[in-house]
């Protein structure tokens, strides 16, 4: 979903910015309201926010649950977007440059098959990253997490308190480490008999 260029037109109306409640990555919401807009809704991402695009003549009980439907088909559309390892790469450094003032600098960054108990791995002495790709179609915010934890390593290579405070500057850092444990235990869970799998 691609941000509607007439939405500027006819003095659209906005709500202040809210915390999400749910889940996904952006941390805020802002619904923009247009004269010009009749039926359609429309959302994207702007950097840590949510734009939600809606008609001016919509009332709040439809608002709510427009904001909530276009928040739940963002996270589906990005939890299938599948990076590259050019572009987890590029997202490390991006990374990096955003909360290691560039410090982590790794040699490489890619995706491996053969890592089944472990999210990622760094060896700081080569400069590399590796990422399970059981995180393939994960949040971006899990990625991102994993990502940051594995560039920490090459600042710090245990899991000391020095570590961890790196680590906070990610303001989704529990959020993702509680999403990380959920998939663990569904995969523990047993199943149920005569449920046919997929």
């Amino acid at each position: 979903m691609s941000a509607d260029p007439l939405h500027r037109a006819g003095a659209p109306q906005r709500t202040p910015t809210n915390p999400l409640s749910n889940g996904s990555g952006a941390s805020a919401i802002e619904v923009r309201r247009s004269t010009r807009r009749r039926r359609t809704v429309s959302a994207y991402r702007e950097g840590d926010r949510t734009v939600v695009l809606i008609p001016a003549r919509m009332s709040e009980a439809e608002e709510q649950r427009w904001v909530s439907l276009m928040l739940d088909k963002l996270a589906a559309q990005e939890s299938k977007r599948v990076l590259g390892d050019a572009e987890l790469a590029e997202r490390a450094e991006r990374l990096s440059a955003q909360f290691f003032d560039g410090r982590a600098r790794p040699s490489s960054v890619r995706w491996v098959t053969n890592q089944n108990t472990r999210w990622g791995s760094c060896t700081p002495s080569e400069g590399s990253i590796r990422l399970s790709h059981r995180l393939q179609g994960m949040p971006e915010y899990v990625v991102d997490y994993v990502l940051l934890h594995e560039l920490a390593h090459l600042l710090v290579p245990g899991h000391g308190p020095r570590f961890w405070r790196l680590l906070d500057a990610y303001p989704r850092t529990e959020r993702a480490r509680g999403y990380l444990e959920g998939v663990v235990a569904a995969d523990r869970l047993p199943h149920v008999p005569g449920a046919r799998s997929e």
